[in-house]
């Protein structure tokens, strides 16, 4: 039996080879086997497996969500380091650190991981643990496909990550453009990789927005209509109905560049009958909404903090509601301006370019209406609000940027240059990567029970700040000056070091931002009990979760609440409405499930055997997770009960201590 049988074409020649990418792939072999001894050593195995890794509550779930999104926030920041480090030291006879290849791979590996495995990470982290307590519902409405959700999207990042071991990464940039990702030009493992990892991480993606759109719009607790639902649930709702319509695009467009790789296929090379334009009008009617998949739900924290933090009600809710639907509904009516100089004429160019400065007006209203909420506010400049002000700075002026780059004739000018990768970085890390830390800081005492160390992070936030206008700042004018995107190496007469060396500093200074925000929680964690929420409700927040004891229990509500206005337990608090605190009964919630895990753990062996042709491992794989599949349709044993009697001592026991009202 030939080797290529067994092993595909897996060879010795697949490890690493530079000093760099050996480093990486001995951190994460060394890093992963010092993870799981120190699991052992502690005693931590079988409490992790019962407690989390089997769990189907979502506030858990969410957790888990966070704990990965930040590891591979440490690795996308860590390619950007790279880069930056490049590009400050390959000028004229200097090369660099990296090779053009490397550094290419880097390059698509640090937008791959930044958007599906950070940002989407940490959305669905933020809306697993709050939403269900925001609609008042015990539960999310398909626990068990909450859990293969999250393995799934666990199974791509780990994925992704295997590939600095066993092979390389793509080169092709982050969305993998054909004829350069097809196999005449990417001969190695990289694009296949890039295609798997992002269809598992894709398709968990997918089944959490099917999940979290049936659960705001079909459990909602009693007397929560529509228009009295919190602004945050309002901006999740329009996320998840994006992501039901724009993933599929997605997963059917990666499953085509996958055919053509591995069958022979030709739907996208053009010396076989295919058409590369095909390509990116289908990557891009999946990745425009996608922008705002990710921004939606942080404009709803940013809706949610400003109002407690002004003591103040949420100005222009109505406006705010329809700006959301309305960007739901434009959001699918632009994504051509990524490639206006691709040459689809000017009445398209024109139409598309309308489209995109419309887009803005909503955008618009939502900042507009944040600032009249501080207006003559009590305003208290915690952390989450401070996170608010910087977004505000950062988002207004990458959006004048892209209002810019709307222009048909300025994007002709613009479009490869680094003037755009200022643009697309101002509005991602300050409307989602801000947005979610506002979030984190914001609700971290209802789900753990203690608020995390102001001080730290503060200087988290300055560093963070300070940190971009210098990382970012510098590009909108190296983009004037003619610097292209993915630029590894440019002559000394350009000009552009000085510049490339500012940006280096400005990454140094988020890195330290970051160590700052880690530090800060090994800090509050350390000295939790000097920070623990006694009162269920630290910030006077103003929607339900602030209602329940922190953390919040494991069923979330002992007593299902009756909601009578907007602003649910701010009215409570001020009396104007009743609260209902009698009338327990038995809660039913689901059992823990270790059958996600494995679904997901034969779906990551199926991508791995694919990337590398190992065709009879990628057919266990399939056969494994159809098994698993059938075997759950076929228990019935999914729940338990707990008594009334149980629920109510267990309320008055968390409650001890709590204000009533």
């Amino acid at each position: 039996m030939s080797w290529s049988l067994i092993f595909g074409s897996l060879t010795w020649s697949v490890f690493p080879h530079n000093p760099i990418a050996l480093f990486g792939a001995a951190v994460v072999v060394l890093g992963t086997i010092g993870a799981a001894w120190a699991l052992s050593y502690l005693g931590l195995w079988r409490v992790l497996w019962r407690e989390w890794f089997t769990s189907l509550d979502p506030k858990r779930i969410g957790v888990m969500y966070l704990i990965v999104a930040s590891t591979m926030l440490v690795r996308g920041g860590i390619d950007a380091l790279l880069m930056r480090a490049q590009q400050a030291t390959s000028v004229g006879a200097s090369q660099g650190i990296l090779t053009a290849e490397h550094f290419q791979q880097i390059f698509s590996a640090h937008g791959s991981i930044m958007i599906f495995f950070v940002a989407m990470g940490m959305m669905f982290g933020i809306i697993n643990l709050i939403v269900p307590l925001q609609i008042g519902a015990r539960d999310v409405a398909f626990p068990f496909l909450n859990s293969v959700s999250f393995w799934l999207f666990a199974a791509g990042a780990i994925l992704i990550n295997v590939s600095l071991v066993l092979g390389d990464f793509s080169a092709a940039g982050w969305l993998s453009y054909p004829p350069l990702s097809e196999l005449a030009y990417s001969p190695t493992s990289g694009v296949d990789y890039w295609i798997w990892s992002l269809q598992i991480g894709g398709i968990g993606s997918l089944l959490s927005g099917i999940n979290f759109l049936v659960t705001i719009i079909k459990m909602r607790c009693t007397g929560m209509t529509y228009m009295r639902m919190p602004m945050f649930v309002w901006t999740v709702l329009g996320a998840m109905a994006l992501v039901v319509f724009a993933f599929p695009i997605l997963t059917a467009t990666l499953a085509l560049l996958s055919l053509d790789r591995t069958l022979g296929m030709h739907f996208f090379t053009a010396g076989g009958g295919g058409n590369m334009m095909m390509y990116v009008n289908l990557i891009w009617a999946w990745g425009h909404p996608e922008v705002y998949i990710l921004i939606l739900p942080a404009f709803g924290i940013f809706s949610e903090v400003v109002p407690v933090f002004s003591a103040k009600k949420l100005a222009g809710y109505t406006s705010m509601v329809l700006s959301v639907v309305g960007i739901v509904f434009l959001s699918f009516t632009v994504w051509l301006h990524h490639f206006f100089t691709m040459g689809a004429g000017a009445n398209v160019n024109a139409v598309f370019g309308i489209m995109t400065a419309v887009i803005a007006i909503p955008t618009g209203v939502k900042i507009f209406n944040w600032l009249f909420t501080m207006y003559r506010g009590r305003i208290r400049f915690e952390a989450p609000i401070q996170w608010f002000m910087g977004f505000v700075v950062l988002f207004t002026l990458g959006g004048v940027a892209g209002v810019l780059l709307a222009e048909p004739p300025a994007d002709y000018q613009l479009h490869n240059s680094l003037f755009l990768v200022a643009h697309f970085h101002t509005m991602i890390v300050s409307g989602v990567l801000f947005g979610y830390f506002a979030g984190i800081v914001y609700w971290f005492p209802k789900i753990f029970g203690f608020t995390l160390d102001r001080v730290l992070g503060r200087r988290a936030f300055w560093l963070w700040l300070v940190g971009f206008v210098l990382a970012f700042g510098p590009l909108y004018i190296l983009g004037f000056m003619g610097a292209t995107r993915r630029i590894d190496h440019y002559a000394a007469s350009t000009g552009f070091q000085p510049l490339f060396l500012v940006a280096g500093v400005g990454a140094l200074l988020i890195a330290g931002g970051f160590a700052f925000q880690i530090a800060q929680l090994v800090r509050s964690i350390r000295q939790r009990e000097l920070h623990r929420d006694t009162t269920g409700d630290p910030w006077d927040g103003h929607t339900l979760e602030w209602s329940i004891p922190s953390p919040a229990p494991f069923y979330n509500f002992a007593v299902l609440p009756i909601v009578h206005a907007r602003d649910a337990f701010w009215a409570m608090k001020r009396g104007r409405v009743p609260y209902q605190t009698h009338g327990f009964e038995d809660i039913r919630l689901p059992k823990n499930s270790a059958l996600g895990i494995l679904i997901a753990g034969f779906v990551l062996v199926l991508g791995f055997a694919v990337v590398w042709h190992i065709w009879w491992l990628a057919l266990a794989g399939v056969v494994g997770a159809i098994s698993v599949i059938v075997m759950r349709t076929f228990d019935e044993d999914t729940e338990y009960t707990i008594p009334a009697s149980e629920v109510m001592r267990h309320d008055a026991s968390v409650r001890h201590g709590i204000h009533t009202i």
